[in-house]
């Protein structure tokens, strides 16, 4: 009898436990649960994990270096018997009693290492060089290089398209939301064309086992991108290999690209039910995602391969997401944002629900720059792997959160995209209808008071900020124009108190330091000036203009109490 996955009991992972059915982010997705399990009598189920365990130990069809939690170890020099036998397809296997110590270098050198069998590459295979090398070339030139490792692709250059504009706002170290990976490259249709069309070609000419040994080694050596491309192309060959999908499900993990790699090893599990090492992949993809309960589920089914830390380890996130449940439900955002941290430095370190959790909390706090950052190191996958993966309504709720975070940055047009785009995936939530009304108000009202701004019309430019202002009182874009506004028409008093509301939600808004420190130098507070250009020299060394503000505070203050400083 097949056993019921833990989504038709509790929800979906940390949805069920913090925006699910009884959470506050109502949540109907389209996604699909964990695989159902054969579940056998105890016999039966012996009797399998032999066999398991003894294909493992005669040449196991899964990658014998990757590590218990899909990551690669150290590459290795293995002891392995020598081989009498050039390998063919359906080769006659030899083993020599004396074992010998084999390395793998090159092309050519892929001494193909499955538990004692060491296999040489055929004439044929290295003849394709040309044509892998092509294939791997075009998989890192649409991937990209590996940074960090929480699931995000870091590629300098590249910004996701909700944040490709900037307007009046410093950017937090020099960057935008990057296209990820704790998130999914872009793909691109004539990349995968050409994927699809050498793996037939490959097809014809290669086994693939042999492509798989080969990914092997490009796995254990760091080059996941072509190991990728290697188990791609055996795929192509023979898309019913359970192994298959379970190391390419490794290697996307190892980019960064986890909901890919959870689907991957799902199809493995449907594939062969009682794949434990799959299990184990599975669920510790599903504890990096947050869905705790899923992850926890598969543990238990992968015998051997998990341990009780293991267990412990989700239970533990497990018991975190439901003190944030409580915590969102009694507004006790401080207490919100300790748990969020705990969740995710127990193991949900790609979860973007969670990350999106801390950030609303942090901008309740008017902690502002906190939250840009917390979304900034977060992951950021692509809108399309959300909507497979958490469904429409999820999906929709992450965009709400990510408005607001640009919108309280000042990325208007970034704002205004993410929630158009919530407001289509989910037509029926309420918030995301309200924060669309307040970002077309705040959006109109800061592209009005540019206007009379740059006409000179500053009473008109400053009408339109308090109009702005009015839907949205802690918008630090608003407050620092306004503040401009102020010290156009003589009033610094009033320009200061705008630029210090700015920066108590903004420590890092150059911008509004800046306009303060010249405000007070107007004013004569010389020290509160000079403070504000010493902090704005440390963080622009070669400013010409903190330079001379700088001075002359410095040179006024020592005027002002007769010559000492």
């Amino acid at each position: 009898m097949a056993e019921c996955s833990p989504v038709k009991k509790s929800g979906c992972g940390i949805f069920s436990a913090v925006f699910g059915k009884h959470g506050l982010w109502p949540r109907r997705s389209t996604s699909t649960g964990s695989l159902h399990i054969i579940k056998e009598d105890n016999k039966s189920n012996v009797n399998t994990s032999n066999t398991y365990t003894e294909r493992r130990r005669s040449g196991s069809d899964e990658a014998a270096f990757f590590g218990p939690e899909g990551r690669p170890q150290k590459p290795i020099t293995k002891l392995t018997p020598k081989v009498t036998a050039v390998y063919q397809q359906n080769p006659v296997r030899k083993h020599v009693e004396e074992p010998t110590r084999t390395t793998t270098t090159g092309t050519q050198g892929h001494g193909i290492v499955n538990g004692n069998i060491n296999r040489k590459v055929p004439k044929e295979s290295i003849s394709l060089s040309g044509e892998l090398e092509g294939m791997i070339a075009d998989h890192q030139k649409t991937r990209g290089m590996i940074y960090g490792n929480l699931g995000n692709l870091r590629q300098p250059g590249n910004t996701n398209t909700i944040n490709a504009k900037v307007d009046d706002v410093s950017k937090p170290n020099g960057k935008l939301y990057p296209n990820t990976v704790m998130g999914n490259v872009v793909k691109k249709p004539v990349e995968e064309k050409k994927s699809a069309s050498l793996c037939r070609a490959l097809s014809t000419r290669m086994d693939p086992e042999t492509l798989k040994f080969m990914g092997n080694e490009d796995y254990k050596n760091g080059n996941f991108a072509e190991a990728l491309a290697l188990y791609d192309a055996a795929i192509a060959i023979d898309p019913n290999k359970a192994a298959y999908r379970s190391n390419k499900s490794a290697a996307l993990a190892a980019l960064g690209r986890l909901v890919e790699a959870v689907f991957e090893c799902r199809e493995a599990i449907i594939i062969e039910p009682h794949y434990h090492r799959a299990h184990h992949r599975l669920a510790n993809l599903y504890l990096r995602l947050g869905d705790v309960e899923k992850a926890i589920y598969h543990y238990q089914h992968a015998d051997l391969e998990a341990d009780k830390d293991d267990i412990a380890k989700a239970r533990n996130v497990q018991a975190h997401l439901n003190k944030c449940t409580e915590a969102k439900r009694r507004r006790d955002w401080d207490s919100l944002v300790k748990e969020t941290d705990s969740a995710i430095n127990g193991g949900a370190d790609s979860a973007p629900q969670i990350f999106a959790l801390k950030a609303e909390a942090l901008l309740k706090l008017h902690r502002h720059e906190d939250a840009d950052e917390t979304l900034l190191g977060g992951p950021n996958f692509e809108v399309d792997d959300l909507n497979k993966y958490y469904g429409p309504i999820g999906n929709a709720n992450l965009l709400v959160v990510r408005a607001q975070v640009d919108m309280a940055a000042g990325r208007f047009d970034e704002a205004l995209e993410a929630i158009q785009r919530a407001v289509k995936l989910d037509p029926n939530n309420k918030e995301a209808s309200s924060v669309m009304r307040k970002a077309r108000a705040v959006a109109f009202a800061r592209s009005n008071g540019n206007e009379h701004f740059k006409a000179s019309k500053f009473p008109e430019a400053c009408a339109a900020y308090v109009e702005g202002l009015d839907h949205d009182p802690h918008n630090s874009i608003l407050l620092c124009n306004r503040a401009a506004c102020w010290s156009k028409l003589g009033h610094f008093e009033k320009a200061v108190d705008d630029c210090t509301h700015a920066l108590h939600l903004r420590a890092g808004y150059t911008k509004a330091r800046l306009r303060r420190a010249d405000c007070n130098s107007k004013l004569k507070k010389w020290e509160a000036s000079i403070q504000d250009y010493t902090i704005l020299l440390r963080e622009t060394p070669n400013n010409e203009e903190v330079k001379r503000g700088l001075l002359e505070a410095q040179m006024q203050l020592k005027k002002q109490r007769g010559g000492v400083v």
